[in-house]
């Protein structure tokens, strides 16, 4: 069944005691993927850390992945973390580790631990972005692409309802960012809700879908339009 796993209704966001967005109504079904797009400073960022919990939803009603976020408690938001992927622009590793560590220490810190089992998700989530040889490798011997790729297995070790995309091709060129959408497009099609945040309209030539527009503190959907 389709249902949404993302809503808003009459929500506020709020950056610093500043009004980013207003009246935001919203509804995101769990197989869509989502662009936000919009200029530096319009929102998009506040808007994704309100759906990870970063930032408290003040007025209004939100729901993630079976979470209210206007009543979200501080002890709630590392459970609603693991219903969450979240990708960023400039990849987030561990440089001191290799690419299993790096998996391993998110796995660690969201509570496996089965060896084995975590043994076996590693190289599940590494073959699922091409990086099945490359585990031993540390990230800086791993090109951009490679280290976005995995970015993506950390953000899929949980097996999220949502994967949430801060920038992901930010930092990469053309063809690696083909290659990244693509990677991002299986995902989706396997049942993965995904919003991705992005200023590279070039996307959208590859793949067109539904867009949220952050602009002028309104929330504009490509859906309504």
């Amino acid at each position: 069944m389709n249902e949404s796993v993302i809503s808003f209704v009459n929500a506020q966001i709020f950056q610093n005691n500043n009004l980013v967005l207003k009246n935001i109504n919203l509804s995101i079904l769990q197989s869509e993927l989502v662009y936000l797009i919009g200029k530096t400073g319009s929102g998009k960022s506040s808007l994704l850390k309100t759906l990870y919990g970063e930032l408290p939803l003040q007025e209004g009603q939100g729901f993630i992945a079976g979470f209210s976020l206007q009543n979200l408690k501080s002890r709630e938001i590392p459970f609603l973390r693991r219903k969450l992927g979240i990708v960023f622009q400039d990849f987030q590793l561990l440089y001191d580790r290799t690419a299993f560590q790096n998996l391993e220490f998110v796995m660690k810190a969201t509570g496996w631990d089965n060896k084995k089992k975590i043994e076996e998700k590693i190289a599940e989530v590494l073959e699922k972005v091409g990086l099945q040889t490359k585990s031993h490798k540390m990230p800086h011997q791993l090109s951009g692409g490679e280290q976005q790729r995995l970015g993506i297995a950390r953000a899929l070790v949980n097996n999220p309802t949502i994967l949430l995309a801060d920038e992901p091709t930010g930092n990469l060129d053309p063809e690696t960012t083909s290659e990244i959408l693509q990677l991002m497009l299986k995902i989706n099609e396997g049942g993965c809700c995904m919003i991705i945040a992005t200023h590279d309209y070039t996307l959208f030539e590859m793949h067109n879908s539904r867009t949220l527009k952050c602009d002028q503190g309104e929330l504009i959907d490509s859906a309504l339009l």
